[in-house]
């Protein structure tokens, strides 16, 4: 079984300051456990936010250059607000399904201000909300490297996660 590669594609740069640093910190940790699982690893590729006037042009760009960055017969997850809410066993339960299925590549996709694409969230095979609020792109990052770190745990027998 090949390991399988994670990518998250956010639109956006984190700064430095906290928030760099804790999803560095569960970006690492989630290396050295996941390498265990067979999980090759966690990139993290940050996409510039698009300077357009309008919104539509403004998403349209950030697709384009997010689209760029994936190869063909890549898995997707997109972050929407409008996706559904998952709890971290079934986070878990999907990456673990993934892995043992050979998904050789999948991608966290995170927009902008305005979202990701309508096109993108189609070809998106789960589509994830951190529940009903609207959440800032570079706390959206935060807890999805903090949910991947914890669906490793979990599937690793970890007591990290406590249900």
């Amino acid at each position: 079984m090949r390991a399988m590669r994670l990518v998250v594609i956010a639109v956006g740069r984190l700064k430095q300051g906290p928030e760099r640093e804790l999803a560095e910190r569960y970006r690492e940790r989630f290396g050295e456990l996941g390498r265990k699982l067979g999980f090759r690893g966690l990139e993290i590729h940050e996409i510039l936010e698009s300077r357009a006037r309008d919104a539509a042009t403004r998403v349209n760009e950030e697709a384009a250059a997010i689209s760029a960055q994936i190869p063909e017969k890549s898995l997707l997850v997109a972050l929407d607000e409008r996706g559904e809410s998952i709890d971290s066993l079934g986070f878990a339960r999907h990456l673990a399904r993934w892995r043992d299925e050979s998904v050789a590549n999948s991608f966290f996709l995170i927009g902008g201000a305005d979202g990701l694409s309508p096109d993108l969230r189609r070809k998106a095979t789960l589509r994830v909300a951190f529940g009903a609020a609207t959440w800032p792109h570079q706390i959206v990052r935060v807890m999805l490297l903090e949910q991947l770190y914890r669906a490793a745990t979990i599937l690793a027998g970890h007591p990290y996660h406590r249900a």
